[in-house]
């Protein structure tokens, strides 16, 4: 019953607010899982899990449900899932998530949103987690226990495992091949968090388990949420910004999606002098100290900007720029958002120009 991933179309505000945010998420995609301490990414050609229902021991785990696009409209979907967890298991979660392609990426608030939503689930042993062919819609991190992937093979080919039965839904003409093992802290499934494609393998429970588990559509909720409202915030800022006031709405809408938020503490160093340049800054809040040959010779205040000669000019840093020692904000930090080397030459060409002519007056 699954449905080809190239049949399925996102709405428009999904595909501008969403994937605008999470298209680096897949440059190291290891689409099958990863088992503790493995970073060898085992390769799967779609993603590997059924359905499993939220808050139930007793579950039908064989359940073939077919799950379309979901309709997600940015900043609908205020109210956060929070599942209570202890600091020990919140902080098995960080560990076990934090090599996962599609978590390293996240922001702080999001790999948190994503943290809480999380829900513990049984499994007895003998279950099929997941069938290969089914719609996936849910990621899960083994707690305990253990768990073994198998993809499908001829049964004429003789490579395949004796001492496990295929389930119900394997056509008869095919046997089970072992190809991973999971235990405590491997994860699995991660593609259906953004793509309800047809798993590529079945997953079966080695004896009575315990999983951590996300849906998709809570998992697409909060990237989508976080999205819009950074776009929003960053969209806002960036019309302040004098250099970018000639810019088109649709133009700073691009760069802010592009943007990267970072903070520093006071005498902290965001970019050293002779170093090579591969991003370039906007100041959101607090003051920065230029430092040139040891010495200040000027400083950064909201709205300004800063790096660019290093991109214009493929030079290394002409300064050093470090958080002013005494902050204006509440945290007591500088922060800046940064936009990297290649979405500074595709989105700032129209202004590029400027900055060349003002860097000419440095």
């Amino acid at each position: 019953m699954g449905e080809s991933l190239g049949k399925i179309k996102n709405p428009p505000y999904i595909n501008s607010y969403l994937l605008a945010d999470s298209s680096n998420l897949f440059q190291n995609a290891q689409p099958f899982g990863v088992a503790p301490g493995d970073e060898s990414h085992h390769e799967e050609e779609g993603d590997g899990l059924g359905d499993l229902h939220h808050l139930q021991a007793a579950v039908n785990i064989n359940r073939r449900t077919s799950v379309s696009a979901e309709s997600i409209k940015p900043n609908k979907v205020t109210t956060k899932t929070i599942i209570p967890k202890s600091d020990q298991q919140k902080a098995f979660l960080q560990e076990s998530l934090k090599k996962n392609f599609l978590f390293k990426n996240l922001q702080t608030e999001q790999y948190d949103d994503v943290l809480n939503a999380m829900n513990k689930i049984k499994v007895t042993k003998g279950k099929w987690v997941i069938e290969e062919g089914d719609d996936g819609d849910y990621f899960y991190v083994v707690d305990s226990g253990e768990f073994s992937a198998y993809i499908r093979v001829p049964a004429t080919s003789n490579d395949f495992d004796n001492d496990v039965t295929p389930p119900a839904s394997c056509p008869k003409e095919f046997k089970l091949k072992n190809v991973l093992d999971y235990t405590k802290g491997g994860s699995f499934g991660e593609l259906a968090l953004m793509y309800n494609a047809p798993r590529a393998a079945s997953i079966l429970a080695k004896s009575d388990s315990e999983l951590w588990s996300v849906d998709r559509l809570t998992f697409r909720s909060i990237l989508l949420n976080h999205t819009y409202n950074k776009r929003n915030l960053y969209d806002n800022f960036l019309s302040e910004v004098d250099l970018l006031k000639s810019l088109h709405p649709s133009e700073r809408s691009k760069i802010a999606d592009a943007l990267e938020s970072r903070s520093y503490s006071p005498n902290e160093v965001v970019i050293s002098q002779g170093d090579t340049g591969d991003a370039f800054y906007f100041v959101e809040q607090g003051e920065a100290d230029i430092i040139k040959n040891g010495e200040k010779v000027g400083s950064y205040k909201k709205g300004d900007y800063f790096g660019e000669l290093a991109l214009l000019n493929s030079a290394p840093r002409a300064a050093t720029v470090k958080a002013s020692e005494n902050q204006s904000t509440a945290e007591n930090q500088l922060k800046v958002v940064a936009l990297d080397a290649p979405a500074f030459t595709r989105l700032l060409g129209p202004v590029r120009d400027i900055m060349a002519r003002h860097a000419e007056t440095y």
